[in-house]
């Protein structure tokens, strides 16, 4: 059932005050110099202090390059970009100190712009922020190879009242948009450019946060374009619509954070492209509850593994950081969290062409530095990333009540007889990607440790030859297909 639309949300678009009729502050009165080359972070802070100590307003950057290092948000202030403005995170690592800043809860401390405990905050305009994180000037470090220091775009903590309207978000070193425990926050007609520049650049990271609405938005991203996450509170209330999103990964992610849960998320007539490993990844796999979910009007191209739900047993607890550039792939023991549960999850009207991925495009990020696979046929990887639906949880925790209707998929096809007759490990506390467990023995959809399932009018198809079975059940209570 559809749920109606915060109460925040009308409020927030009725109340809204025009920028113009606020106090205004214009960057180049406190020095900022937009030639690409003036370090401007004091003076784009100077007037951000002075207009929240005014009691807010506008903060104008008109046209123009300008370099800045780290800059807090404050209260009651709009940061709006001119049309030909552009705010360039600086290339040196030492533009970005991190002494007086609160300790990142995931991944480094390091970002351009930062706020905590901070309200009505909006950054508007026809302006671009560019983070120029590239590998050269922020290179990804394994455990081995020092502390990788990659700053992401923005760090808000803890704050309210939070718009995003316009305006382009381009190139981080890490992650791009990050949000964490903040309460009332509206994306509208923000663009996203993040694909291919570095490591990890995911497009919106939104944790534990609370009535956010997310509309209108194009983005592109390296990592996961839509990414909720619970480290350690629940993500609750969030409605996605009217997106377009690409990702070298997932177009739409919950998890692996995943501590505190997701509850209450509605997502809506969105367009999801070439997305190579996966386009809807619903985990579960730190405790928590994953409960009243609706996913409709999505249609998927060139796409990976189209739909994947995955309780689990990691068990992180996040009290303290977790840092990049550790091992993944090893099935490590759980923290003793405890296993969380999954319920309620209906995804309908939805049309998918799953696609294995061009490996010339696979190879296009220039900063991986990838050779074109020329291996003959299609590979177990290439299949595991063009895998079916995919529903498990672990022995003694099912997946319950998810149901499936008006679904047409098509799948590439090329299952094998001894794809068709392999073991599929639990991976239990396995980082949780669908891939990682390999080429599934059925096409269309696996399904393991779950009850009631149902599928109504979902169409499966393949484009090629498949030996593997349509659909494969293993510890199923009450799956109904109609």
């Amino acid at each position: 059932m559809k749920r109606p639309i915060p109460a925040f949300f009308v409020a927030l678009v009725a109340c809204a005050t025009p920028a113009q009729a606020a106090k205004t502050f214009d960057l180049r009165d406190f020095g900022g110099l937009g030639d690409g080359e003036t370090l401007n972070t004091t003076a784009l802070q100077k007037a951000i202090d002075t207009c929240t100590d005014a009691g807010g307003g506008v903060v104008r950057v008109p046209a123009g390059r300008y370099v800045i290092g780290t800059v807090e948000m404050k209260s009651n202030v709009t940061l709006s970009l001119d049309h030909g403005a552009e705010l360039l995170g600086s290339q040196k690592i030492e533009d970005y100190p991190i002494d007086k800043i609160q300790p990142a809860r995931e991944g480094q401390s390091e970002c351009l712009f930062y706020a905590k405990d901070a309200i009505n905050i909006r950054l508007e305009g026809l302006g671009v922020i560019d983070g120029r994180g590239t590998p050269d000037h922020f290179p990804k470090r394994s455990r081995g190879g020092g502390r990788d220091n990659r700053p992401r775009l923005f760090r808000f903590e803890n704050c309210e009242d939070l718009t995003f309207s316009g305006l382009t978000y381009k190139n981080p070193a890490f992650w791009g948009i990050h949000l964490v425990d903040c309460r009332k926050v509206h994306f509208t007609g923000v663009t996203v450019r993040m694909r291919n520049n570095n490591y990890n650049n995911d497009g919106l990271d939104i944790d534990g946060c609370e009535d956010v609405l997310i509309e209108n938005c194009d983005i592109a991203a390296g990592d996961d374009g839509i990414c909720l996450k619970s480290s350690k509170n629940p993500c609750r209330r969030i409605v996605v619509r009217d997106c377009v999103v690409t990702s070298n990964t997932a177009a739409l992610k919950f998890g692996s954070s995943s501590h505190g849960g997701f509850i209450d998320i509605d997502v809506s007539n969105c367009y999801f492209y070439d997305c190579p490993m996966g386009a809807i990844k619903l985990q579960l796999v730190d405790g928590g509850q994953m409960e009243n979910v609706t996913i409709s009007r999505i249609v998927m191209e060139e796409v990976g593994n189209p739909i994947f739900i995955r309780l689990g047993n990691r068990g992180s607890k996040f009290t303290k950081n977790t840092k990049t550039g550790s091992d993944q792939g090893s099935d490590v023991p759980p923290e003793d969290v405890g296993v969380g549960s999954i319920k309620n999850i209906r995804i309908s009207d939805v049309v998918a062409k799953v696609t294995i991925e061009d490996r010339e495009k696979a190879a296009n990020a220039p900063y991986k530095k990838l050779k074109v696979d020329q291996t003959p046929g299609v590979t177990d990887k290439e299949k595991s990333k063009a895998g079916p639906i995919m529903i498990t949880g672990i022995p003694g925790h099912m997946v319950e009540d998810v149901v499936l209707e008006n679904i047409e998929i098509s799948y590439p096809g090329h299952g094998t007889e001894a794809d068709a007759k392999r073991e599929v490990p639990e991976d239990i506390a396995k980082y949780p990607e669908q891939f990682f467990f390999g080429v599934l023995p059925s096409w269309g959809a696996y399904i393991r440790h779950a009850r009631n399932i149902q599928f109504k009018n979902v169409t499966m198809t393949t484009r090629a030859d498949d030996q593997r079975e349509k659909v494969k059940l293993v510890d199923v209570d009450g799956f109904v297909s109609e």
